[in-house]
């Protein structure tokens, strides 16, 4: 061998175990692509998520899901909704007269429906469907069940033998269980129990797309330039968005749809401003929220949640994918809930209770 080869050797060897020595290469920044740098949007946390979903600033990347019930899309030549047909949203005014159809007072007549927790000495409670950190606890060291007093519900006259399936964890009672009584401003006066009911819930469908003539075709986008970025930053309080949508799949050359919800203003003029920088599928839809609207309530019911704890709030979040109103999940709709968020605008937020009145 010459001297050379085995110089050549010698560098092939240390150059293989310098790369088997280096750390994997960073995952693509998905964010950064989908948003063009954009700033996260605040965004308070909520508990539930109906589809597979990437939040990048507003930015929406929505796959399709069979389980997922979806609202069937108008055929349109312009791929752009009806006017005031904002899915989920109905008007203003529906939204708040569906919160009072959910209002509780002291002396009415409520039905709570889940998990049931009885500590040794104390009262049962209902507890909500709370957020659990997700931590690997060793065998055998795992807490005690237990439900913090801000949104447990004490069940006042609950026979814990008659809970179906009722179990012992160190010394914690815990079951499920659909509970009626009357309430009494954090407690129940129970009058009937009996096991846990299905619980059902207003129907909400995914914004969708209207299919063109002749359906979509595949075609490149420039959604995350900066000249797209920019516009759209700069029509935030008329728009919302935008949102990837895949109506043909996720396969390869399969076509990308930009939805683009609009809130206020006029739809038209929208469209033809963005031509003049987007290229690319789209559509445009109505929507109740736009990012301003959206950034503004979630703000604020980020502010309630720290600032008054007895309100019982445990999730909230923006009209995401929906483009209906802002949502919030807590223990119960009563007066002083309704006080505290009559001035973010009671008619752009669905209440989502876990304690319901029996009509």
């Amino acid at each position: 061998m010459k001297q050379t080869d085995e110089v050549d050797d010698l560098l092939t060897r240390a150059g293989a175990r310098w790369r088997a020595d280096q750390e994997a290469p960073p995952e693509p920044d998905l964010e950064y692509m989908l948003s063009g740098g954009r700033k996260h949007r605040r965004w308070v946390p909520a508990l539930a998520a109906a589809s597979v979903a990437v939040v990048a600033a507003g930015v929406l990347a929505v796959l399709p899901n069979p389980k997922t019930p979806t609202a069937e899309a108008p055929a349109s030549p312009v791929a752009s909704a009806p006017a005031g047909s904002t899915p989920n949203a109905g008007t203003p005014e529906s939204f708040a007269q569906g919160n009072d159809n959910l209002l509780v007072k002291p002396g009415d007549k409520v039905q709570v429906n889940g998990k049931i927790v009885a500590v040794p000495g104390k009262t049962a409670v209902f507890c909500p469907p709370l957020a659990v950190p997700a931590i690997g606890y060793p065998p055998g060291k795992e807490p005690a069940p237990s439900c913090p007093d801000d949104f447990a519900v004490k069940l006042n006259g609950l026979d814990l033998d008659k809970v179906p399936g009722i179990t012992t964890v160190k010394g914690v009672r815990v079951g499920a269980a659909a509970v009626t009584g009357i309430w009494r401003g954090g407690a129940i006066d129970v009058e009937e129990q009996s096991a846990e009911k299905p619980q059902s819930y207003p129907a909400q469908n995914e914004l969708q797309c209207p299919v063109p003539p002749g359906g979509w075709t595949s075609k490149p986008s420039n959604i995350s330039s900066t000249a797209v970025t920019k516009f759209l930053a700069a029509h935030a309080a008329q728009i919302d968005g935008p949102i990837f949508r895949y109506p043909n799949g996720t396969s390869r050359g399969a076509p990308v749809v930009i939805l683009i919800g609009i809130a206020h203003g006029d739809a038209t003029a929208f469209r033809e401003a963005f031509e003049k920088v987007y290229q690319g599928n789209y559509c445009v839809v109505p929507v109740l929220l736009s990012r301003s609207d959206n950034e503004r309530i979630s703000n604020a019911i980020g502010d309630l949640m720290s600032k008054d704890k007895t309100l019982g709030i445990y999730g909230a979040g923006g009209s995401g994918i929906y483009g209906g109103g802002a949502s919030v999940s807590l223990v119960a709709y009563t007066p002083e809930v309704k006080a505290a968020f009559t001035p973010l605008g009671l008619d752009l937020i669905r209440f989502w209770p876990q304690v319901r009145p029996v009509r």
